[in-house]
Order: structure tokens, then sequence, then C-alpha cells
């Protein structure tokens, strides 16, 4: 009896360990390509005659965040703050709409291919008129990166939202259930896996969109600071510029896979 008892226990630990070991086998992977593409960026440019306006070592890259009139950290934290404001505010308004989409199909027929149509209007087009409507500065640039962001998010969710089964729909209702009851319980968990689906995608284009109203019109963050650099020709600072938003957008698209992690199972998450 004793062992029939604790061969499960030690099955589900074994096999515990083994997906944590094939988890660190592959992020082992993933830093070793990583730091093999750095070392044969170092040596290309180290053998070969490039001149360092057009491919720098990463060495001079590294040594322009000691420069303190770039003010790496304060343009940094802009960014950061355009990125994951406009981000969050995506999240919020899409998972929002999406449920009052699933709540009225009036609401649907008139309002969803409206945000398709202007889905379809180019961001860079936008963001002209936008400075225009609210001047610029990081409020504007998050509102950008709100755009571009909220259509993935919204349109992966009302179809989490549709394919939960009309039937149980109604056996909350025939039991005086609510619809933030049904929604809460029901509609939401099945939809997870769509909702953090498009929010992944979503993660990628933050980044663009933060920088595009950088690139426009503004005063601060490292888009700003790559067109300055860019007069100059100093090509090290435009890299770690580069470098410095795929850290951001990296730790955006981490956080979000540690969430979808800790709140959809396994077996539920989409490939």
């Amino acid at each position: 009896m004793t062992t029939s008892v604790e061969m499960p226990d030690e099955t589900i630990s074994s096999a515990l360990a083994a997906e944590r070991a094939a988890a660190i086998r592959r992020w082992l992977v993933i830093a070793t390509v990583h730091i093999a593409v750095v070392v044969l960026w170092q040596v290309a440019v180290t053998v070969f005659p490039v001149p360092a306006f057009v491919l720098p070592a990463p060495t001079a890259v590294l040594a322009t965040l000691a420069k303190p009139n770039y003010a790496w950290l304060d343009n940094t934290l802009v960014t950061a703050a355009e990125i994951f404001g406009g981000y969050a505010l995506a999240a919020l308004v899409g998972v929002g709409l999406a449920l009052l989409f699933s709540w009225s199909k009036v609401l649907t027929l008139l309002v969803f291919p409206l945000l398709v149509t202007l889905n379809m209007i180019p961001k860079v087009a936008l963001g002209p008129l936008v400075i225009v409507w609210f001047s610029y500065g990081i409020g504007t640039n998050i509102l950008i990166t709100f755009t571009l962001c909220l259509f993935p998010i919204l349109l992966t969710t009302v179809r989490g939202l549709n394919e939960v089964e009309p039937d149980i729909l109604d056996l909350v209702r025939s039991l005086k259930g609510s619809r933030w009851q049904a929604f809460r319980y029901i509609q939401l968990p099945g939809s997870l896996p769509y909702i953090f689906s498009g929010m992944k995608v979503a993660a990628i284009l933050a980044v663009a969109g933060a920088v595009v109203g950088e690139f426009i019109a503004s005063e601060r963050g490292l888009g700003y600071l790559m067109i300055q650099v860019q007069a100059s020709l100093d090509t090290p600072a435009m890299f770690m510029a580069v470098v410095l938003l795929t850290l951001l957008g990296i730790g955006l698209y981490m956080t979000v896979l540690l969430m979808e992690h800790l709140w959809v199972p396994k077996d539920a998450r989409m490939k």
C-alpha cells in the first residue's frame, strides 16, 4: 500500500524536475546564441576594417553609457512610461470593449466595423494629427502607443469571449446569474488564452508606438535621442538606444509571459 501511494508523487516530482531541466536548457541555449552573436560582432569589427560610424564594436556601444550628456536613465524612463502606459491602457480598454461587444450585438454592428476601419489608418500618418490635436509629450506618445496596441487585444478578446459555449451562459442566466458573474466565472477564464495571445502581439507593437511618437515630435526619450545623435553620426549612441529599446520590449513581453504562466493552465495556452 505504501508503494502505491508514493509512486504517483514520485512520478509527478520527476515530471516537474524534467520540465524544469528542459526549461533551463532552453534558456541556456537562448542566452548562448545571443552571447555568440555579440562575440562574433566584436571579432568581425576587430578583424575587418569596418568604419566605426557604420558598425561600431559592442565595447564602443557600451562605452556610451558612461557619457552623462546622453542622460540614458532619464530618456529610458520616459520611453518606458510611454510603452507601459500605452500598453496598459490598451489592455484595459480592449478587454472592456470586447466585453461590451459580447453583451450587445447592436453595439458590435455599429462600432466594431468602425474600429476596424480606424485600425487600417497608418499610425505614422496619424501621428502628426494627434500632435496637432493634443500637442506633444509623454501623454501624446502614450496615446499613439495605445492606438497601436488596442486592436490586437480587442480582436483576440472578442474571439475568446465568443468561443464560450452558449449553453453554459444560458445555464448561468437560468440560475439568476448576472452578466458580470457570467463574465467573471465563465467568459473570462475561457478567453484568457486568447487575451494573452493578443497581448503578446501588442507587446511587440508597444515599443514601435512609443518610438514613432518620439520620432515625430518629442523633447525626451530614446527615440528623440536617436534623432539627435543621428545628425552627428554618433552610431554607437544610436546602437545603445536600440539596445535599450529592445530590452524594454523584452521586459514587457516577459512580463506578459509571466502573467500567462500564472493565470493560464499550460494545456490551455495558445502556441
